[in-house]
C-alpha cells in the first residue's frame, strides 16, 4: 500500500520556466512530496512543455496553487520548519535536521528569493554548495531534487 503522508512540501515562489516546474513535479512524485506553487507564473499549468517534462507524472502529483505569497504562508502551520534555499547564504543545506512535513521553499529561475524574506529568516536560509570555479547557481529542478533527496536521507528512508 502506498505511503499517502506526504514526506515534504516543496514550494515554488513564481516559477517561470515549464520545463523546471514539471520535472519538479516528478521528483515530488517519486519521493512523496507536495508541490505548492506560489504567485504569477511564466506560463499556464495545461502548458505542453510542462506536460511533456512531467510525463506521465502529472495525474500523480498532489501539487495546491496559491495565488499570493500570503495564501500560501496562511497554511504554514509552522514558521520555524520553513526552509529557505538560496545562493545568498553560508549555511549549507546538510546543517539542518529536516522533520517529515517541512518546506523547502525555493524562488525565481532568475532572481530567487525576496531578499527581504531571507533577512526575516535568517536562521532558515541555506545554500547548496558549489565548489567549481564561476559557479553561481545550480538549475531550480536540480536544486528541488537534491533537497528532497536530501531529506529523504535524513528520514532514514528504505524501500
Amino acid at each position: 500500500m502506498p505511503n499517502t503522508q506526504k514526506l515534504f512540501r516543496i514550494v515554488l515562489i513564481e516559477p517561470e520556466i515549464p520545463q523546471n516546474t514539471g520535472n519538479i513535479g516528478r521528483t515530488c512524485v517519486a519521493t512523496n512530496c507536495e508541490l505548492h506553487i506560489v504567485g504569477k507564473m511564466g506560463f499556464e499549468i495545461n502548458d505542453t512543455n510542462l506536460k511533456r517534462a512531467g510525463l506521465d507524472y502529472w495525474p500523480h502529483l498532489t501539487y495546491h496553487r496559491h495565488l499570493t505569497f500570503e495564501d500560501w504562508w496562511n497554511k504554514v502551520e509552522d514558521p520555524s520548519r520553513v526552509w529557505l534555499f538560496t545562493t545568498k547564504t553560508k549555511r549549507t543545506y546538510f546543517e539542518p535536521q529536516y522533520q517529515s512535513g517541512d518546506w523547502f521553499v525555493f524562488g525565481k529561475e532568475t532572481k530567487g528569493l525576496d531578499p527581504d524574506l531571507l533577512a526575516k529568516f535568517p536562521n532558515q536560509t541555506v545554500t547548496i554548495p558549489m565548489i567549481g570555479e564561476g559557479a553561481r547557481s545550480l538549475n531550480l529542478a536540480t536544486s528541488v531534487a537534491i533537497a528532497a533527496y536530501e531529506g529523504l536521507r535524513q528520514q532514514n528512508y528504505s524501500k
